[in-house]
């Protein structure tokens, strides 16, 4: 019994190696990406331990005394949580949702057209807003925006709509989705031409028209890519953009604007609180795995589709 399991083992090492040697180009391509994300995403995993202790900057991060879940309990318990995490699941959960069937929608639009250049043209139009900065995105809101001389801002009344708290949310999923909706498409696109146009075919002669083409030929196709991107996006269902609403907070909309990123910088960066603030971050991070993985097992006994 111990030969046959060294020889099982010995087999999988020697397939292993013949299938690295044979794959050396790829593996060369792919390890860059691969140390990038081991020194910006693992290695910096080794200093949230600082969230169970009192980081004390003169000791490093293993000085601090240890006080487990102090600041956890500390966060869940402050008067500001409740507000701070309905803010983000509302947010959040809105640009979610818009921004998972908007992309579909579109996608599925221009599939029905004919023309090519056309179709070309529609897909640079709506793809572009994407490469757009944030920085430049908030400014062209606060100038549309502006009710003196905003284009839009005129029209809605004597006080900014960034400076209402009902509006931001509001405000933040429209600009989300005009600015990355023609981007995220791309990937439904690619997955739609793969179709054989012999289904197309064979559907018209059975009489469909455009929608029931749709229906029955373009959705089931892209069905398993959606499933998996919503699977994905569900993994950062807590992580509202920093830098988007950072910029498009004042003190009129805070209320409404303070999500756990913002928080986090408040405490973690301008109060000095570096335990407190990773303790938050740790929090979200945790909240973000675990409906992930709710998502993923939903999915895999709905639709047998699953990431893992």
């Amino acid at each position: 019994m111990g030969e046959l399991i060294q020889r099982l083992v010995d087999s999988s090492q020697s397939r292993i190696v013949h299938t690295l040697v044979k794959s050396w180009r790829l593996l060369a391509m792919a390890l860059p990406a691969m140390f990038f994300v081991g020194l910006f995403a693992y290695v910096p995993m080794y200093g949230v331990q600082i969230a169970f202790r009192e980081y004390d900057p003169l000791s490093g991060l293993t000085g601090g005394k240890f006080i487990g879940l102090q600041y956890f309990k500390q966060f869940v318990e402050s008067p500001v949580f409740w507000n701070i995490i309905t803010n983000t699941f509302r947010i959040s959960l809105g640009t979610l949702v818009l921004g998972f069937f908007a992309p579909i929608i579109l996608a599925l639009l221009i599939n029905q057209l004919g023309s090519q250049k056309v179709k070309g043209f529609v897909q640079t139009i709506t793809y572009m807003p994407h490469f757009i900065s944030t920085v430049v995105i908030v400014s062209m809101l606060n100038i549309f925006l502006d009710p003196q001389s905003g284009l839009l801002g005129k029209s809605l009344g004597a006080t900014s709509v960034l400076a209402m708290p009902n509006a931001f949310a509001p405000v933040y999923w429209i600009s989300e989705i005009w600015q990355h909706t023609g981007w995220n498409a791309i990937i439904y696109l690619a997955a739609l031409s793969s179709v054989d146009v012999s289904l197309y075919e064979a559907a018209k002669m059975d009489g469909a028209g455009r929608l029931q083409l749709i229906r029955y030929v373009d959705l089931p196709t892209i069905m398993p890519t959606c499933v998996i991107l919503l699977i994905m996006n569900m993994g950062s269902v807590l992580s509202v953009g920093f830098e988007k609403v950072w910029l498009m907070q004042n003190a009129l909309n805070l209320p409404a604007s303070e999500v756990i990123s913002t928080f986090t910088y408040r405490i973690g960066i301008q109060s000095f609180q570096f335990s407190y603030g990773t303790a938050i971050g740790l929090f979200n991070t945790m909240i973000n795995f675990v409906f992930l993985i709710i998502a993923n097992g939903i999915s895999r006994k709905v639709t047998d589709t699953s990431i893992f």
